[in-house]
Formats: structure tokens, C-alpha cells, sequence
């Protein structure tokens, strides 16, 4: 049955794919974006685009709402201004979301919003899991204040679930496209001692846990979406090393990175250990398990 979703984050790195899905499943779907409508479509594809959440006060209402939206964590160095800029575009935005959808005459049956592994903190190589308690520090406040906005909507008997994923790999995009040309040129190395979890996951299965929490009606609340298989810092910089046949013997010292990142140093210095396991207990399926294979069809495609 088709249904009509409300997508914020839509021409971003996970939400332009879960577009071309959405609507290869015969959804109709509404793309909140400040870019123009013709260049959301060139995106996207075939979605209305939405300029505005205002214009949606008092609107019939959605089947369902996806909240991706969010500036890139690490794309500036943190100060209090950018800190609150990444704030602001997560819990504001979301904020304003709850808010609209509270005016619609019918309340969507479900929203799926964005979270992070960083709700933990820095977790040593203790295993993560969903009921892990966090480190208090800025991306647990961020992810938790983010959170909490989001389940507002629980309030009204909306089915409210919490992707907090991990670092994404996939084609064209995100974080893995900064960190290959370095090593293309062989001056790529562990970060640090190397020791860190690195909590990665494939785009491909990002997109399908979003779908599954979606579509599952008996998934609620907060979901670790990563691979199974978590590695550390060093063995990921081995392993995109050997599928690009460079070596990688040039390791960025803590020091020159915390000199050279400020705060911003501890998203790559420490890390999770974080399973997946809530959505492996209730039955979702991981197409990328191992990082090789994830690497390899990144880098192919």
C-alpha cells in the first residue's frame, strides 16, 4: 500500500538513497529542503519538494515521518558557535517537526528519527549495546536532547524509533571520500594509538534498517544501527590500505590531531564498540557484515 512519508534530510549522503527505495516501493514522498524543487528532484527523483515546515501547519497529515536531518558533525572544528549550530539543525529542526505534525488532523502511525552511536561517548573497548550506559560529554548531550524532542511524538500514540548509527561507508559521499585520497597517495595511517573501535556500517544497510523500522510495527524506540563486526581504528586503516594497495605506515599522532581539531579530536580518538544488537534480536538482516566487502563496494562503485 502506498503511504505518504514526510523526509527530512533527503538529499543527504543516507536520505537521497532512501529516496530512489521509497519510491521504487510506490511511495509518495515530501523532501524538506532549503534547495530548490528542481534541484531536490535531480536528487531525489520524483518527490515534492518542501521549502517551508510552516506551510504544513494544519496540513491532513502523513503516514509517516523520516528525520535525517543535521549538518555534518565534522565538517569544522567545534567552537561554541558551530557546537550550537549542530545542535540547533538536529533538536530545533526536530522541534519544529513535532510541533507541525501536532497540528495535522491525523498523527502519522510512525516516525523514524535520526540518532547517533555518539549517544554512548567514548566507551573504551567496552561493548556497546543498547542498554550500554553513555559517557556524559557533548555528543551525548546532543544525541540524547535529539532523541527526546523525537519521542514527543510518542506522546500521541505515534510509533517512535531512534537510528543511532554508526560511521557510514558507502560510494560518492561521507567520510570515507576524505579519507581516500590520503592513502590513494600513500600517506594514510592509524589515528592515534589505533586502538579506538571504529563503529562502521554500509550505506545499503543503513537505508534497510531505516526501511525496517519503518515498516516493522513492532520495532519502538532506540535502534544501534552498525555492522556486526566492529573494528578498531588500526584494522580499518589496514584493511582500506590493502583494498586500495597503499601502504599505510604514516599514523596521525593524538597530539598533532588534537592541536590541529581541538574537541572535535576526541570523534576520532575514541570510539565504540557498538553491536547492532536490537536489530539482530528482532530479525533484521545485514547485507555487509564484513568491512572488506563493505570497502570494496564502496570503492567500486
Amino acid at each position: 500500500m502506498s503511504r505518504h512519508i514526510l523526509l527530512t534530510g533527503g538529499t543527504g549522503f543516507i536520505g537521497r538513497i532512501l529516496c530512489r527505495e521509497l519510491l521504487a516501493n510506490g511511495d509518495q514522498i515530501t523532501v524538506l529542503s532549503r534547495q530548490s524543487a528542481a534541484d531536490v528532484r535531480a536528487i531525489c527523483g520524483r518527490v515534492e519538494a518542501l521549502p517551508d515546515l510552516a506551510k504544513l501547519r494544519g496540513h491532513k497529515g502523513f503516514d509517516a515521518i523520516i528525520n535525517l536531518a543535521g549538518e555534518g558533525i565534522a565538517d569544522k572544528r567545534w567552537s561554541e558557535t558551530r557546537k550550537q549550530a549542530i545542535r540547533d539543525s538536529r533538536i530545533e529542526l526536530t522541534q519544529q517537526l513535532v510541533d507541525v505534525a501536532k497540528t495535522w488532523l491525523q498523527p502519522p502511525q510512525a516516525m523514524v528519527s535520526g540518532s547517533a552511536v555518539g549517544f554512548y561517548g567514548a566507551q573504551g573497548g567496552l561493548e556497546v549495546t543498547e542498554a550500554t550506559p553513555p559517557h556524559n560529554e557533548f555528543t551525548h548531550r546532543l544525541c540524547s536532547d535529539w532523541e527526546q524532542t523525537a519521542m514527543e511524538l510518542a506522546d500521541m500514540g505515534v510509533r517512535v524509533c531512534l537510528s543511532r548509527t554508526g560511521i557510514v561507508v558507502g560510494p560518492n559521499g561521507g567520510f570515507l571520500q576524505r579519507m581516500i585520497l590520503p592513502f590513494k597517495l600513500g600517506v594514510g595511517g592509524k589515528l592515534g594509538s589505533g586502538e579506538q573501535y571504529m563503529p562502521w556500517v554500509h550505506r545499503q544497510d543503513v537505508v534497510g534498517a531505516l526501511l525496517w523500522m519503518l515498516t516493522t510495527e513492532t520495532a519502538v524506540g532506540a535502534y544501534n544501527v552498525v555492522s556486526p563486526s566492529p573494528v578498531t581504528n588500526a584494522t580499518f586503516t589496514k584493511t582500506l590500505g590493502s583494498v586500495l594497495h597503499r601502504p599505510t605506515i604514516l599514523p596521525a599522532p593524538a597530539v598533532a590531531l588534537k592541536l590541529a581539531l581541538g574537541e572535535m579530536s576526541g570523534l576520532l580518538l575514541t570510539g565504540q564498540r557498538a553491536i547492532p544488537a536490537r536489530l539482530q534480536a528482532e530479525g533484521f538482516e545485514f547485507r555487509f557484515t564484513e568491512l572488506e566487502l563493505a570497502l570494496k563496494d564502496a570503492i567500486a562503485n
